[in-house]
């Protein structure tokens, strides 16, 4: 005995240009039949939250499902799974297209090699399909749009949740963003976590999906931005601020990634404020909390 409710959609091709198209939502319990031997022609992820099962891997492996467990059903791949027919399991799943499954699977956040993941938690894949689930309802008309954002919304649920990761993310990409203004080479930074450079790289493009130079400079740039825009400082105080000893170097750098250069990004971004301007803003982790009454123009928040 088995229980299940599922909804199918047919996106537009204007839809589909969103970047992300979801095409069905399920969710099922119980003693639920086998699924495939089959081969689709899109993305399935399939999240289980209790129970197990078994998965037939494409090299004819049988691995073991355990909930809390993410299985991977990737286009032109066959597939062959099921829950234990003694104990059945609770699924969701979540069928999607489009050409952002190309850059999320760079970037790790899909992984066709892996099938099957453990999870640490499903509770927030679960919320990111309740949220496709409650949109699904006849006549929304919104749907397509809704569904296609929560899609976004669920594999980065399925990132985070990874078992792999611990709660607070991945300690190496922590330790990175705590000295990522200090002037060290990926060298350094690979010596000072006692790994090899390119350990950093294998460790950095599995957590991050990018290379240890390029999740640097992301941070840099963002906090240089920050000081760009917010303060006076000059932009070579700012350059080393942010771990450039020379400006003109960091100009050069700021200019090829951003698309323009730091000083026209202030001109454009920079903001006049009551009280002039601040040697010191918000550190970006502990942001100011603003109050209802200011934003109804009662006052400033204190």
């Amino acid at each position: 005995m088995y229980h299940t409710w599922m909804r199918y959609f047919t996106p537009s091709p204007a839809h589909h240009r969103l970047g992300l198209a979801c095409l069905g939502v399920g969710l099922q319990h119980g003693l639920l039949p086998t699924v495939g031997p089959r081969t689709l022609d899109h993305h399935v992820a399939v999240v289980v939250s209790a129970g197990g099962g078994w998965f037939l891997t494409p090299d004819g492996r049988r691995a073991k499902v355990t909930a809390p467990a993410l299985i991977w059903l990737t286009p032109g791949v066959r597939h062959h799974y099921g829950a234990d027919p003694e104990t059945g399991w609770d699924e969701c799943f979540v069928d999607f297209t489009g050409p952002a499954t190309t850059t999320y699977t760079e970037l790790g956040y899909i992984e066709p090699e892996r099938p099957v993941v453990p999870l640490s938690d499903a509770t927030g894949a679960r919320a990111a399909v309740g949220r496709i689930a409650r949109a699904a309802r006849r006549g929304n008309p919104l749907l397509e749009v809704e569904t296609g954002a929560a899609v976004h919304e669920l594999l980065v649920a399925l990132r985070r949740a990874r078992a792999d990761i611990a709660p607070d993310g991945d300690p190496v990409l922590q330790a990175l963003a705590r000295d990522a203004f200090r002037p060290l080479s990926v060298a350094e930074h690979a010596g000072r976590h006692g790994m090899t450079p390119a350990e950093l790289r294998t460790a950095v493009r599995r957590g991050a999906g990018c290379s240890p130079k390029d999740y640097l400079l992301g941070i840099r740039l963002g906090r240089a931005k920050e000081l760009l825009a917010a303060t006076e400082l000059p932009v070579a105080a700012v350059a080393r601020r942010v771990g450039y000893d020379d400006p003109a170097y960091f100009s050069r750098l700021f200019t090829r990634r951003v698309g323009t250069a730091p000083v026209r990004f202030r001109e454009q971004q920079g903001r006049a404020v009551p009280g002039g301007w601040s040697q010191q803003i918000p550190d970006p982790d502990d942001p100011p909390i603003l109050r209802s009454s200011a934003v109804g123009g009662e006052g400033p928040a204190t």
